[in-house]
């Protein structure tokens, strides 16, 4: 609960004392606004007496009070469609920000599944180069069975062919000596 302030205050001439919860000095500004409007109109027509001066002054408030009023009424009319727009501007900018903000998710994610994609692509590769030196190792150790395996073979025939002859000279010689 506010504390309630008393002031006095000088209006016309006269010291008035004000209790209200606002600061001394916004009290003090009041009062020396009603002042000057009732100095104001005494000014403009000295045959006013003192409730008549007030009462003036209190008309004159009330009608600036009310004009003011009515402003701001149509003034919050007038900024109720804009301040809904904002709302909407507001709402639309949140889930857009939201929005935003899975996507950089994403990306992100994207980023790192890249990465590892990345990785694992340059861990085949290593792979892949160390399966064709072994295929390449291999292919050179079959070129060189094949050839010894050839040699080998050019061996057996000229064994074969050596042989055949060595058991022709054999028969032969078998021939001559049974004859």
């Amino acid at each position: 609960m506010t504390e309630k302030r008393k002031v006095i205050v000088n209006i016309d001439d006269q010291e008035y004392t004000v209790i209200g919860d606002e600061s001394e000095e916004y009290i003090h500004n009041i009062a020396s606004y009603v002042d000057e409007k009732i100095k104001e109109i005494t000014s403009k027509n000295r045959r006013l007496n003192r409730s008549m001066a007030a009462i003036l002054a209190a008309f004159t408030i009330a009608d600036q009070y009310y004009k003011t009023y009515t402003e701001l009424e149509e003034l919050k009319e007038y900024v109720k469609e804009p301040l809904k727009e904002l709302e909407e501007i507001k709402s639309e900018y949140k889930e857009n920000k939201d929005k935003l903000n899975e996507l950089k998710e994403e990306r992100d994610k994207f980023k790192k599944d890249l990465k590892d994609i990345n990785k694992d692509k340059e861990s085949k590769n290593k792979k892949i180069i160390q399966y064709e030196e072994a295929l390449k190792l291999k292919e050179e150790e079959l070129n060189n069975t094949q050839k010894i395996i050839n040699q080998l073979q050019n061996k057996l025939f000229e064994n074969q062919i050596e042989l055949v002859q060595t058991k022709k000279e054999l028969n032969e010689i078998k021939k001559d000596y049974n004859k």
